[in-house]
């Protein structure tokens, strides 16, 4: 592995740490046998894969404080239950009010003029799983594990989407569907910007290690941000 790769992710995940946005931070376990068992290579995407759950679970958050009418119309007790119903577990759960949809279909669901549901979450949910998928909805690794850059690849690329989605659709009123910017008065809000960028690139970083340390090539894909054609994972 290139030593400049290792050293940027950990600058990476220590800068995130002490910037803006804070991410809610595992605290350090004790050594266990079972780490004997993990190269470093398994380390540092375990630490990527916190990284990148804790600012998605942050990103919620943010969305239900602009979009409070998500969670309350839900019939949910509070938003940080309905927070949890995500996060708690390793693997999203498949949500009856999604109609079982998950990943890239979840998301869509969000945007769709005719859901009526949580739009928040349908959108974190589908985004969360397809971010699982890219790591084999794993949380812990080991030696024998196979992590695939091109997947993580695929991630960025789909967060990017996602993004994307945000930013721009509208209902026929002409109301954000789900509000991730300033209201009409206030000052530019540039923190869900910076939120998607660290999740971005905390992907592509992860996945040009990975192709380094296996001799894997990466295949980028040319693709229109505005076509919305989320990446398979």
């Amino acid at each position: 592995m290139k030593r400049w790769l290792l050293l940027a992710l950990l600058a990476w995940i220590a800068a995130s740490g002490c910037s803006g946005t804070r991410y809610p931070q595992e605290s350090d376990r004790p050594f266990a046998v079972k780490d004997l068992a993990k190269s470093d290579l398994d380390v540092i995407a375990e630490g990527s894969y916190r990284e990148l759950m804790a600012g998605l679970r942050t990103l919620m958050v943010k969305l239900y404080r602009r979009n409070p009418s998500a969670w309350r119309d839900s019939g949910k007790p509070d938003m940080h239950y309905s927070v949890e119903r995500v996060f708690r577990a390793r693997r999203v759960p498949d949500f009856v009010e999604l109609g079982g949809r998950r990943g890239s279909a979840a998301v869509r669901l969000a945007f769709d003029q005719r859901y009526r549901g949580d739009r928040v979450l349908a959108f974190v949910a589908g985004l969360t799983a397809m971010a699982q998928r890219a790591y084999g909805e794993r949380s812990e690794f080991f030696i024998f594990d196979q992590i695939d850059p091109q997947k993580l690849y695929n991630s960025a690329r789909n967060i990017e989407i996602a993004a994307w989605l945000l930013a721009t659709k509208h209902t026929a009123r002409g109301q954000p569907m789900l509000l991730a910017d300033s209201r009409p008065g206030e000052p530019r809000n540039l923190s869900f910007e910076r939120l998607f960028g660290k999740l971005i690139a905390t992907q592509d970083l992860l996945a040009k290690i990975v192709a380094n340390r296996t001799n894997r090539t990466i295949r980028h894909v040319l693709q229109r941000v505005g076509g919305a054609l989320f990446l398979p994972i």
